[in-house]
Order: C-alpha cells, then structure tokens, then sequence
C-alpha cells in the first residue's frame, strides 16, 4: 500500500473539484480536467512492481535521470510518453542520446527537467516554467520559491534519508498545481 504526502497551490481562485479521492481524472462544473504527470528518478535499472499502479492514468512520464537501463525507460513508455534526461551514472545503455536538461509542456504547464538542481539553476531556469523536477539526491522534495515548485521524488529505487522508496505525481487542474509524493 503507497502512503501519499501532498502539497498544492492555486493561482486563483477558481478551483477544480476532485471528487473521490487522489487525484481523479474529472471534470468539473467549469469545465476544468485534471492532467496527471508522473515522475520517478534514480531508478538505477529498477522499476518497483507497484509503478504500473502508481501511474496508472497519467498522461506523461519524467524521470530525472540515473535511469540505469533501456529497459526502465521502455517499460515506463508502456504506461505513457516519456520525457528523461541523463543522469551523472546513465552512459551507454541508452538507444540514444538522452539531454542533460529539457523543457517540456504539458497542458500549457512548462515543466524543466534536469537531474542535478544546482546544475540547473547554474545554467539558469527558463522563463514561464512552473515546475523543476530534478533527482540525484536520493530525498523527496517539493518546495515552491516565488512561484516555481521545485520538485524531487526521491528515489525510486534506494532513498537515502531513512524513507521508503517514492516517485511523485504532479497534477494540472485549471489554475490549481497539486504535487504529491507516493511512497512505495
């Protein structure tokens, strides 16, 4: 069973209703739909079994590197789409080249992708991003600094701060931005 910690923020007031429990896909009486994103980092070669259950429904996967094996990166894209950058032990096993950092938008929402976040802020966070995901520190983490939620899952395969292993969900609703660690 996955224990959950979440974290949210609106824009504005409007806010999307979620009826029935985590993070619905739904609609709402304004017609708002919730998008759900997945992220997962440091894997190192291996999904957990439950990552199947975890990410059932989302729309887009990000996993911030140290992937570990081209396996984890198909299976991922047997859920949904895959967005992933290199991690600092990733090199080699991959099909192709993955980036070092990469930008992606989902539902309107920029999302900047990266592994180490001081490799990151050093090259600098593009313009109109919401969301920063990174990895490398094996420590889940979501901090939103002047508007920008910085977001690590942890890792999936061997955290280091005595918690169970995690990934996170990221959910888009209208002007609404939730983030929740799932803890494996």
């Amino acid at each position: 069973m996955a224990r959950c910690f979440s974290h949210s923020r609106t824009r504005a007031r409007r806010r999307c209703p979620r009826p029935g429990g985590a993070f619905p896909r739904s609609s709402g009486p304004w017609g708002c739909s919730s998008v759900l994103v997945g992220v997962i980092s440091d894997t190192h070669g291996v999904l957990p079994a439950s990552i199947h259950e975890v990410f059932a429904g989302v729309e887009r996967i990000i996993h911030a590197g140290d992937i570990g094996s081209q396996a984890v990166l198909d299976e991922l894209e047997a859920i949904a789409p895959v967005s992933a950058v290199e991690g600092n032990t990733d090199g080699g096993w991959q099909h192709r080249p993955l980036p070092g950092r990469l930008t992606v938008t989902v539902d309107g929402v920029r999302i900047h992708i990266g592994h180490k976040l001081p490799d990151l802020v050093r090259a600098g966070i593009p313009d109109g991003v919401e969301f920063v995901v990174y990895g490398h520190t094996h420590v889940a983490a979501a901090r939103d600094i002047d508007g920008v939620w910085y977001v690590n899952p942890g890792s999936a395969r061997e955290p280091r701060d005595g918690s169970p292993p995690s990934v996170a969900l990221i959910e888009i609703a209208g002007d609404r931005r939730d983030v929740q660690h799932v803890y494996l």
